[in-house]
């Protein structure tokens, strides 16, 4: 299996997670703030229902979660541990940080949580 047919596929890119042709998000820029959360109901491309069910995307918030943690950590070790600063300067860099990384983070919960449910499915060739 190539790249092109893995979820991670979909999920940098921006794609519907079963042709991954499609955009998921109507934008692909996450800092364009007043549409950065802005999805079509169903894939322009294999018109894949992206509003599966009410209240779906609230598991998104547990791998949002997951991500804000990991991501986290990862600040800790690089400004506490090999940077040698305090603990106030991990606290400002990481709120800072995760402000500015809200929408990128937000899209990727949502890409990654629907990447669980629908798998990618290959066109025939002719």
């Amino acid at each position: 299996m190539g790249y092109k047919q893995s979820a991670l596929y979909s999920i940098v890119n921006n794609k519907c997670p079963k042709c991954h042709e499609g955009n998921f998000f109507e934008t692909n820029n996450p800092y364009k703030l007043s549409r950065f959360d802005k999805m079509p109901h169903n894939c322009p491309v294999c018109n894949e229902d992206f509003e599966r069910e009410t209240g779906f995307y609230y598991g998104a918030m547990y791998v949002s979660y997951g991500l804000t943690v990991a991501f986290g950590v990862g600040v800790f070790l690089l400004v506490s541990v090999l940077l040698g600063y305090d603990v106030v300067t991990f606290l400002v860099t990481f709120g800072v940080l995760q402000v500015v990384l809200m929408p990128v983070f937000y899209r990727m919960a949502r890409l990654v949580w629907i990447n669980f449910f629908v798998k990618y499915k290959e066109k025939n060739v002719k």
